[in-house]
This record gives C-alpha cells, structure tokens and sequence, in this order.
C-alpha cells in the first residue's frame, strides 16, 4: 500500500454529484476528495454506481447536478482539459484483436499526436515495462486474459497521465496475473506519483492497493476511510484468549463477562457496538469484544495483570473488508447505515 502525502493539493474533488436515468436514481449527492499520488478505491454492489461515478469525473457522462474537478479543471467546462490529463481503463479489454501489441500502442500514440519517432520510443518503453516486448509483433487474439489486460494499461499510459480510472482492471483474471497488476498499479503510484481511482469487485484489491476506500450503496457514500479503519467500526471484532485450563478461563469469563445484572455500559469490555463475550469451554478461549486498536489490547492486558490470571495465548481478529462490505450494503444494510460512526461518513 502507499502512503499518502502530509500535505498534497486533491487530484480529484467532487460536491453533491447526482445523476439518475428515467426514475431510478444512480447518484444521489456523492462528495469525494482524493489527493495526489494515492490509490482510492470505490466499493459497491452490483448498479450502485461505480462506473457511472467513472463516467462523470472521466467526462463520458455529464451529472444531473452537483460539481466535480480533475486534475484542477471542472469536468464540465474544461471537459478538454480534464481528459488530457488522465487516462481511463475500462471494466473490458479496450484493444484491438487483429492488431499486434506494438501496432496498439503506436495507434494509440498517433492518437495522442506524438510524433513518429516519439511515438515508437514510447511504445517500445511500455512494452518494456509490461514484459510485452517478446510478444510484441504477435497478434492480440493469441494473447491470455493478463496479457490482453496488460496491455490495455499500456495503452493508457502512452498519454502520460497523472490520474488513472481503473474500473475494476483485474476483472476475470488468474490470481498470478491480478498480483501482476498490483504490482504495476503500486509502481505507477511510487515511482510515477500517479493518482489511481480505483472501482472493484475484489475486496481483497482494495486492501491491498488503496490509501483511501469508500463504500458506495443506494447512490451514496455511507463509509469513508482507510481499510483499518472501516474494518475497526465494524462489529464481529475480538480478542481471543486462550487459557491452559478451566479454572483461568472462568477467572476470566467472570472478569470480562460479569453476568446479565451487569449494565454494558458499566464495562469497558461489554459494548452493544462490538457484541458479547464469547465462551468456548472445550477449546478453553474467551472471546472479548474489541475493535482491534492498541488502547483496547492493553486494557485487556492490563485487567489480566491486575487480578493476576494469566493467558496461555492471545490473537486479535478484526473484521475484513468482506465484513465491512456485507455489514454496509444491499437491503439489509440501510437500517444499519445511521449507526455506522458519523466520522467515516463523507
């Protein structure tokens, strides 16, 4: 993952962007901000309007209201601008088939209006970085699905813009070939100081890839923030400890589980917005409820110390962003969206 910058000017910022198509609204006043040089991801279901997001902020669709710039420049007024400094890769392969790989980029260059020899030194520099350059004069039928998708991005660059549009890039590849794509996707943002927008299925891609993720349901953005910090809010987190015999299992269940007469919010370890503590008397572990953050592990330790009982092991799971996705969207989720702490709602 990368680091964000301190201080860095926002390659992409957008206000209240709504956008509906006859009586079914796609965006519903969506706000984002997204500096320099980092990787943001967009999550969201099937038709919650990632790609039409995509679509307005890359200038392919105009927004029914609301306003956004990119790279500096209004999106509607500079829509010129705006497109000569970003490139955009779409859900599906954008190549050409019955060309070479070199005949694409060099296509792609002379749309770009560089010069012959700019033109070749350019292509032949991607297919270098690609790990094309062997496959070079061969057709785009015979190339695999990572390839073609390799490719594709290649072609993006030719223009060397300074903000990506990936919309959801590693869609049907093999897991070696998606790896591939982080790690080009991580070298364009390190080395190049490249802005990527992000959209995916693949919750594991943002994890691994985005500074920034926001998770988009019912044509807004109910959640904000770094993937720890989504995953912290999302209840299901816990502190398992596991004892070396029943008696310091009770001793703890009786510490951290001191019963129904007790109110939860008469202890630090009993939380509505975490769960219960759990009990497992086979396996000797207690689960206590915990949001995985460094205050809440030492206050476990430190009541451990402080009535003397002694844990053979101790793990600290937190919810993944599977949690985080399944908790925040579709039907179920709307109920749950006014309880998800207000700080990450953007």
């Amino acid at each position: 993952m990368t680091t964000a910058p301190v201080t860095t000017a926002p390659a992409i910022t957008a206000a209240g962007l709504t956008k509906s198509y006859g009586d079914k609204t796609v965006l519903d006043g969506i706000d984002l901000r997204i500096a320099e040089g980092t990787v943001f991801a967009l999550l969201g279901p099937n038709g919650a309007g990632k790609t039409t997001t995509v679509q307005i902020l890359s200038t392919l669709r105009t927004a029914d209201a609301g306003r956004a710039r990119v790279a500096g420049h209004d999106v509607r007024d500079a829509a010129d601008a705006v497109r000569a400094a970003i490139g955009v890769t779409g859900q599906f392969s954008a190549v050409d088939h019955l060309l070479t790989a070199r005949e694409n980029l060099l296509l792609m260059a002379d749309l770009h209006h560089l010069d012959r020899r700019e033109g070749r030194r350019r292509a032949a520099e991607l297919l270098r970085r690609f790990e094309l350059t062997e496959a070079a004069g061969k057709p785009v039928a015979t190339f695999s699905g990572g390839m073609r998708r390799k490719l594709d991005l290649a072609m993006t660059l030719v223009g060397n813009p300074r903000i990506i549009f990936l919309d959801e890039p590693t869609t049907g590849l093999d897991p070696r070939s998606r790896r591939t794509m982080w790690d080009i996707i991580r070298g364009l943002v390190a080395d190049e100081g490249v802005t990527i927008f992000l959209t995916t299925q693949y919750l594991e891609e943002a994890d691994q890839l985005a500074d920034r993720i926001a998770v988009l349901d019912g044509g807004k953005i109910v959640a904000e923030g770094t993937a720890e910090e989504l995953k912290r809010r999302i209840p299901g987190g816990h502190i398992r400890l596991r004892f070396a015999d029943a008696h310091g299992l009770e001793a703890a269940a009786a510490l951290f589980d001191p019963g129904p007469s007790v109110s939860p919010s008469a202890s630090p370890f009993l939380s509505a917005s975490y769960g219960s503590v759990g009990r497992d008397a086979e396996a000797l572990t207690l689960d206590v409820p915990s949001d995985g953050s460094v205050p809440a592990l030492r206050s476990v330790l430190d009541a451990l110390d402080d009535a003397a009982i002694e844990a053979e092991q101790l793990t600290v799971h937190t919810p993944d962003l599977d949690d985080v996705f399944l908790t925040l969207t579709g039907p179920a989720a709307y109920d749950r969206h006014a309880n998800f702490p207000k700080e990450q709602a953007r």
